[in-house]
């Protein structure tokens, strides 16, 4: 399966700017750790970012890029901004043969981000924007809280909050297309003979690497522990 991430805004473009934060660099960090997340922990998906750096892509270019690839998903990746509070989602708001699968696999991304991340819910909207409506495959547009909001902006300044919002997005993700998680082996001891066995399932250069396995291990009942 072919995925798009979009960064929202980059380059001249910083998007919605308030409390010391701006929407282009919020995008990017987001998207950027979905990508990890969803290469270290499923397979069977390639993951393709309208941008990796700051730069100002338009958004024809952006819908463009998806369709080239002829991607099976897009996700654009804003913040939002308006004295609001919470999250929101945006699928196309005109009328195309995908609509109804559209709608499906938006509804699992939204209700799974908005369960992991305790962001107030807003609702599932539709409208007409230029990157939903120019993409050819299902697409989505999320809003992950309001830079103009006091303590949705202090949410967003940790780096730890980012990156649960981009776990929230891989997680739903494979829910949405049911994702096939990586092969990890169970950590068992065997004791029978007298000796004791252990099982490694990774070895990481960063710490934060191994914590985020060591999470997943312990969810799914593993025991688990970092050396």
């Amino acid at each position: 399966m072919k995925l798009v991430l979009d960064p929202g805004h980059g380059g001249h473009d910083p998007g919605a700017v308030e409390n010391g934060l701006r929407e282009k660099d919020l995008t990017l960090k987001i998207a950027l750790y979905t990508r990890d997340y969803i290469n270290e922990l499923y397979e069977g998906v390639e993951v393709y970012l309208t941008r990796e750096e700051d730069d100002f892509i338009s958004l024809s270019e952006r819908a463009e890029f998806a369709n080239r690839l002829n991607a099976d998903y897009f996700c654009s990746i804003h913040i939002n901004a308006g004295k609001g509070k919470g999250f929101e989602s945006f699928i196309y708001s005109g009328s195309y043969v995908s609509k109804s699968k559209t709608q499906a696999l938006r509804n699992v991304l939204h209700d799974t981000i908005i369960s992991e991340t305790g962001f107030v819910d807003r609702g599932r909207k539709e409208a007409n924007l230029a990157v939903l409506r120019l993409t050819r495959m299902p697409a989505v547009l999320t809003e992950n809280g309001f830079i103009d909001n006091p303590s949705d902006a202090a949410f967003l300044k940790s780096d730890s909050n980012l990156r649960k919002i981009a776990l929230a997005h891989a997680h739903g993700f494979a829910k949405a297309f049911g994702w096939n998680p990586k092969k990890k082996v169970q950590t068992k001891e065997k004791t029978s003979d007298g000796k004791l066995y252990r099982v490694q399932v990774g070895v990481f250069a960063d710490r934060k690497n191994a914590e985020r396995l060591a999470e997943e291990l312990k969810k799914k009942g593993y025991p688990a522990i970092i050396v």
